[in-house]
């Protein structure tokens, strides 16, 4: 990008120069031979004074002084032509050295801006491209160099739409957050466009900068996403608090009240009514006790765990209901360490949920791989379904408390999933598309035994890092069980 190239001017300049140091050189050569000839006829001259009579040489005399002149001229004409042959060089090699200075920037900038982690488009006033380097390539997902291309093709993301609108408003605090799809995630990118000038200020064409911000949305997303939580968890605590003993009591009641219709010999239609109090009482004492678990703060119970092994285990649990849906498992452990510190029961916990929702999501079959990455310090899980994804305007109350588009449940699964992959120190994130969803769980091989609710929110506030899920060649995969 920005390299020197050889434009039409530079190469009429380099013919001019070479036609004016040819000139030059030809006329200093026929200047020497016009020299030679009047020292000749000097010479010639000069033997004829000689032999003339001394009252006769008058015009022989004139003629040589009109020679010396001729002489004296054509030194400072071969004086002239050698100082305009040497301003020629000079004139080239100041060329030259400007056009390797020239060059020598333009490949520094080049090497700055290509080192940027921001994708820099420049365009002409048509919408063309002029350049583009090396970062907006990737993220655009372009096959190669575009310029000369018109961002109206970019199919990937819709550059032409909001240059068109912002040249409409011209504003610097301008942007906008497209999405692009790239390695089977939704990468977010947030462009800026401003105004490219020439030299004399004449505007020239726009200079669009995308900013890739995929990881700090997530981190937004998260933030809000654990604030709600310990909203919910306290309130969730106290309802749980204040609707227990009540509960207890009636059901208790209702007990009693059985006991006593029993002995006086109640009819079937008071039975059945006792039935259904009872039968609801139970359900709210149930959602009482997903409301416990959900405002839970105590610490983990971490023991080594092989997460390999705990995933067939899942595998296995799993295989009948996977059977009788049609759906193939593929199970891919990976290869090196797979055992950490964690809470064995609440990771079973996290994977039975994940795997039932993979499953829900592909009630006419389909495949679901479950893989197993290192990726630094960390292990990936991810649980890869072949559904029809999730809708956009669903995604960002996937992980949110009580939000469900089930039939039925309570709608905390997701969100139990995540606070218990946070206690762990790890996250839980999703990419979905048309072609199925991913989750992911990453968790860290060295992690805290004890880490509360409480310490959530601090938590989210440090960066992290966003993955793009990997692609596995056939002959790769280890430890590969599949089952229906």
């Amino acid at each position: 990008m920005f390299r020197n190239q050889t434009t039409e001017i530079g190469k009429n300049y380099r013919v001019a120069v070479i036609g004016l140091s040819l000139l030059s050189a030809a006329a200093l050569a026929i200047t020497l031979w016009m020299l030679t000839d009047l020292t000749k006829e000097q010479s010639v001259v000069d033997s004829l004074m000689k032999e003339l009579p001394t009252g006769e040489r008058g015009p022989a005399e004139y003629l040589a002084g009109e020679l010396k002149w001729q002489f004296r001229l054509t030194i400072l004409v071969v004086i002239n032509v050698t100082v305009a042959g040497i301003a020629v060089i000079l004139l080239w090699r100041a060329y030259h050295a400007s056009q390797a200075s020239l060059r020598d920037f333009k490949a520094l900038a080049s090497d700055v801006i290509s080192g940027m982690d921001l994708g820099v488009i420049t365009t002409d006033l048509a919408g063309y491209v002029t350049s583009i380097n090396q970062r907006g390539i990737e993220l655009l997902e372009l096959d190669s160099d575009c310029v000369g291309d018109s961002i109206a093709g970019f199919k990937t993301v819709a550059l032409n739409e909001f240059r068109d609108d912002w040249m409409a408003e011209r504003s610097t605090e301008m942007f906008r957050d497209l999405s692009v799809e790239i390695d089977g995630g939704t990468r977010r990118l947030r462009t800026f466009c401003q105004t490219l000038n020439d030299h004399e200020g004449n505007e020239v064409g726009n200079v669009i900068q995308l900013r890739d911000v995929t990881e700090r949305f997530l981190i937004e997303q998260r933030m809000r996403r654990m604030e709600r939580y310990m909203g919910l968890g306290s309130l969730a605590g106290g309802l749980h608090h204040e609707i227990k003993n009540p509960l207890a009591a009636l059901s208790l009641h209702v007990q009693l009240l059985e006991e006593q219709l029993e002995s006086d010999g109640t009819s079937d239609e008071n039975r059945q009514m006792l039935g259904v109090i009872r039968t609801e009482v139970t359900r709210i004492g149930g959602v009482l006790e997903s409301f416990r678990d959900f405002a839970a703060i105590d610490s983990l119970h971490s023991i080594r765990v092989d997460i390999a092994e705990m995933l067939k285990q899942q595998v296995e649990l799993m295989r009948l209901q996977t059977h009788q849906q049609n759906i193939l498992v593929v199970l891919n452990t990976g290869e090196g360490e797979t055992t950490l510190e964690a809470d064995q029961t609440r990771l079973e916990q996290v994977f039975l949920n994940l795997f039932i929702n993979a499953t829900e999501a592909m009630p006419e079959g389909g495949q679901l791989t479950i893989s197993i990455d290192h990726i630094d310090e960390s292990l990936r899980i991810n649980f890869a379904d072949t559904g029809n994804g999730i809708p956009a305007s669903l995604a960002d109350k996937i992980l949110d408390p009580y939000f469900t588009t089930k039939d039925h449940g309570t709608g905390l699964g997701l969100a139990l999933c995540d606070k218990i992959v946070r206690q762990h120190q790890g996250t839980l994130d999703f990419y979905s598309s048309a072609n199925g969803t991913t989750f992911e769980v990453t968790l860290p091989f060295e992690s805290q035994a004890n880490v509360s609710s409480g310490d959530l929110l601090d938590q989210a506030e440090s960066p992290m890092d966003f993955q793009t899920l990997p692609t596995r060649s056939p002959d790769a995969q280890l430890g590969v069980i599949q089952a229906h």
